[in-house]
């Protein structure tokens, strides 16, 4: 039987009177790919938000590779709220990848890379520049390492921004519409990256409207609306035969 790596359980979130997530339930098993598909304001990104507690949640929990994300539970099944410094050292597990590539703009490449292996983790600094070089030629930067990140084009600072995000060697990846800042032209590179990193095996958590990155390389496909999971299945199920009034109108739309 292959292990959950992600396990949501009935997350609720409210801001204030907007109930964003009802319920939502998901299981991601190791090495498996999700695509998390729906209109703008449905709660993706609020949900994958959550997984990495950059969102606080109301009710519900949420588990990464077997570790209650957020909070501890005592003897007695009560749930106590983790540090700041303890929500930190959970994060250090999650690669997270934004729209926007929040590159340090005074950082090379590579220095954006080697960042937080020396700041979070205490490697020394020759060992993670080579690391940083490593992950580098694997996202096809290895020409770039000592440019700015205004010296590079959208595609190629968020493929430094996943070579960030991977120099923590995390066991999970989250994308949060990774693409969507991207001119059309320079989509194919970060996608293209993405694939090679599922391939690998890495478990990966995808919020996109790219539906042929969701048809080809998802191994679940999960369409939200108003904060609750609409559809759930294989791809090649959801693309072809939605079962879900909601989810045929929006793909008529979306493909």
């Amino acid at each position: 039987m292959a292990e959950n790596m992600i396990e949501i359980r009935n997350v609720h979130k409210f801001y204030g009177d907007l109930h964003v997530l009802r319920g939502v339930s998901l299981d991601v098993e190791a090495g498996e790919v999700c695509a998390i598909l729906g209109p703008s304001g449905s709660g993706k990104s609020t949900l994958l938000r959550a997984v990495n507690v950059l969102e606080e949640i109301q009710a519900g929990s949420i588990t990464v590779g077997g570790t209650l994300m957020g909070y501890r539970r005592t003897a007695d099944g009560r749930l106590h709220e983790l540090t700041n410094k303890e929500i930190a050292a959970q994060r250090a597990s999650i690669g997270m990848v934004f729209q926007r590539f929040n590159l340090f703009p005074h950082m090379t490449a590579i220095e954006n890379v080697m960042e937080a292996p020396i700041q979070v983790k205490g490697i020394k600094e020759p060992e993670a520049r080579a690391r940083a070089s490593q992950l580098l030629a694997q996202v096809g930067l290895e020409d770039r390492m000592s440019y700015y990140p205004a010296q590079l084009s959208g595609g190629q600072q968020q493929r430094v921004a996943i070579a960030r995000a991977l120099a923590m060697d995390p066991e999970v990846m989250l994308f949060d519409e990774p693409t969507s800042a991207l001119d059309p032209e320079l989509v194919g590179e970060v996608l293209s990256v993405m694939k090679d990193l599922a391939n690998s095996g890495m478990t990966m958590l995808v919020v996109t409207h790219e539906m042929g990155f969701a048809r080809e390389v998802a191994d679940q496909v999960v369409f939200m609306d108003g904060g609750i999971v609409v559809e759930h299945g294989k791809p090649a199920e959801v693309f072809a035969n939605p079962r879900n009034p909601r989810t045929r109108d929006f793909l008529a739309k979306v493909l």
